[in-house]
């Protein structure tokens, strides 16, 4: 399938509980299978030749999960940037890490200095993880970092390019939501990002995703004409006709 008219997609990778309860199994066994569906979309996204790839892997409000939930994707993460860093660097993966990071023990955040060190002059698929993240943090983060930076700055002065420059990934919006598992929202993920985000909603599972759910989605993205608020290239010509 032909991806050459989208740059980047994001997912709301939603689903594992679920599906691990479908099989009568532990809660964090589906999130190790997540990790194998994650491996296999990078490697899909390679493929169609989709330059962006940012994945919601952890939001802020996942800490008010049970702690031992929490735990085990904190130890999943660390584990899993060590397995599989060779394998993306290898394939010219370019690996960026967004989100309230500090919050992290040493372990993790070495591994994703690491992680990033390592491939920072790849040129292949850049894909982002969002830990942490929250998108009203994203907001308010930006806007301090703008004011730090800016000590004399009046209000009348900010453009929206000079804002966005402030946020954690600061140009190429998504040009496609996915999110699983059913829910239809955005559950503040990438709030100001997503403004002229095509989504799609599927109720598969994340663990059951693969390469034809996500040729599903790309095929919705192709077959919606993007406006960005104004009118469509045929309903131009049609009221120019009814003239």
């Amino acid at each position: 399938m032909s991806s050459k008219s989208i740059s980047h997609v994001s997912i709301i990778m939603d689903g594992n509980g679920r599906w691990a309860n479908q099989k009568n199994m532990p809660r964090v066994h589906g999130h190790r299978q997540g990790i194998k569906s994650i491996n296999k979309i990078v490697s899909a996204c390679s493929v169609r030749q989709i330059s962006q790839l940012t994945l919601f892997a952890f939001s802020s409000e996942n800490w008010k999960r049970p702690e031992y939930e929490v735990q085990f994707l904190l130890k999943l993460f660390e584990d899993s940037i060590n397995q599989y860093i060779n394998d993306l660097d290898s394939n010219n993966v370019k690996i960026h890490f967004i989100g309230d990071l500090d919050i992290f023990g040493k372990k993790l955040l070495d591994n994703i200095k690491n992680a990033e060190q390592i491939t920072k002059n790849n040129t292949g698929l850049k894909l982002n993880f969002a830990l942490n993240y929250g998108g009203k943090w994203d907001i308010i983060n930006a806007f301090n970092k703008m004011i730090d930076n800016n000590s004399s700055l009046q209000r009348k002065k900010i453009s929206i390019d000079d804002f966005e420059k402030y946020l954690s990934l600061s140009a190429d919006s998504p040009d496609l939501l996915i999110r699983t598992a059913g829910e239809q929202r955005l559950s503040n993920f990438m709030l100001w990002q997503h403004a002229y985000t095509e989504l799609y909603f599927t109720d598969c599972l994340w663990p059951d995703f693969d390469e034809k759910e996500l040729d599903m989605a790309i095929q919705h993205y192709q077959n919606t004409t993007r406006k960005y608020g104004s009118l469509s290239k045929e309903n131009v010509l049609s009221k120019k006709n009814a003239k």
